[in-house]
């Protein structure tokens, strides 16, 4: 299938205000579309299905999932950049300073709570609200995918839920027979291109919060746990810090089980993970939504093709075992609804944090999203 049949059914999909979800994962030269039969809204308690799942933060909200029988499917294998329109601009007005005081007093709050001794972390966000001159986003998820290389970058729509777009770094976790691999990232600074990167004592500190809190989690669920140095990663124009934990899901132990015990991680909540999820739903004063929520592919199944050209490399990969599932953390994303784009932005949390210093660092975090509507 070429690129122009690939989107051109892409957009008649969207026309026809079906559900359907577009995506391709990081440093990969395949893209992959699901496209839902029909606008019936399915959900999982149980994470048994087969699909595409789209859950929110708050674990007690519904977690969506396109049932993989329910969907058409294609895959584009992409050799080149893809074509779009790059003189257009979607952004009607460039808002610099949107809930600035707002977002600082709760920074205040966080910092004196931490102090406290009532929180070690707690991660704060925000969302801007941009309005746009006209909605597109098979163009807005094309620039997503020439841009954020390093990414997992997604188009998402259902018609009774909303339309998401993003380009995430993160790696919620993911499941290779019954190897578990996840990601400990956090600590944010720009790249400015220097070869020798220095990292704060805060955000080294709020990386390993991240990690101890993983590899803790995954302990009762899981045996064989290692645990990578720490490495800087670029994600667009940002660096974070980032570990590499891998262990073995138990034969007693379950899917929805490993999503409970990591879902919310530090990274995009806090620590401890209650008493900061109860701070942010008390004091953030907006719904996140399916910010910071996950999203990704659920207990797949291998392909059963054998053949090895350039189109089916990704399921040879699985040649050897029974399903896979992966889902990355929703970040540096966007909500679009009613001609206008709400993105969402946030920053971990420490007694050592300073307030200007994590406003400008959520500021930075809108370029991701704010870059591909101008």
């Amino acid at each position: 299938m070429n690129s122009a049949s690939f989107f051109n059914e892409l957009r008649q999909q969207f026309d026809k205000n079906l559900p359907f979800v577009v995506y391709s994962r990081p440093i990969n030269s395949i893209i992959k579309c699901w496209m839902q039969r029909d606008d019936q809204l399915h959900v999982t308690k149980t994470y048994s299905e087969s699909g595409f799942v789209f859950a929110p933060f708050n674990s007690d909200d519904d977690t969506i999932v396109f049932p993989e029988d329910e969907c058409a499917h294609k895959i584009l294998e992409v050799e080149s950049p893809l074509e779009f329109q790059s003189d257009k601009t979607f952004l009607v007005d460039v808002l610099k300073s949107i809930g600035m005081e707002l977002h600082l007093e709760l920074l205040e709050k966080a910092i004196q709570t931490i102090n406290g001794k009532t929180l070690d972390k707690v991660v704060l966000s925000r969302v801007e609200k941009r309005s746009l001159s006209e909605v597109d986003p098979i163009e807005i998820f094309k620039r997503l995918y020439d841009t954020y290389k390093n990414a997992m970058v997604y188009c998402w729509f259902h018609p009774k839920v909303g339309l998401w777009l993003g380009a995430t770094p993160e790696l919620l976790f993911k499941v290779v027979g019954r190897q578990l691999t996840t990601i400990s990232l956090a600590g944010t600074q720009a790249d400015h291109g220097e070869e020798q990167v220095k990292w704060s004592s805060k955000e080294i500190e709020e990386q390993q919060i991240v990690t101890d809190f993983i590899s803790h989690q995954i302990r009762n669920h899981t045996t064989d746990i290692s645990i990578s140095p720490v490495e800087t990663v670029k994600a667009g124009d940002l660096l974070h810090l980032k570990t590499r934990i891998i262990s073995t899901i138990r034969k007693e132990s379950n899917l929805k089980e490993v999503i409970e015990a990591l879902h919310p991680t530090p990274a995009v909540c806090g620590f401890p993970k209650k008493s900061a999820k109860d701070f942010i739903l008390e004091h953030e004063n907006y719904d996140r939504s399916y910010y910071t929520g996950f999203l990704g592919e659920l207990n797949l199944k291998r392909s059963t093709t054998r053949n090895s050209n350039r189109r089916n490399v990704e399921n040879n990969a699985y040649r050897s075992i029974k399903s896979f599932s992966n889902f990355y953390v929703n970040l540096r994303c966007t909500q679009i609804k009613d001609g206008n784009a709400y993105i969402y932005v946030g920053g971990g949390i420490t007694k050592d944090s300073i307030p200007s210093k994590e406003w400008k660092e959520t500021v930075n975090k809108t370029k991701t999203i704010v870059n591909v509507l101008r």
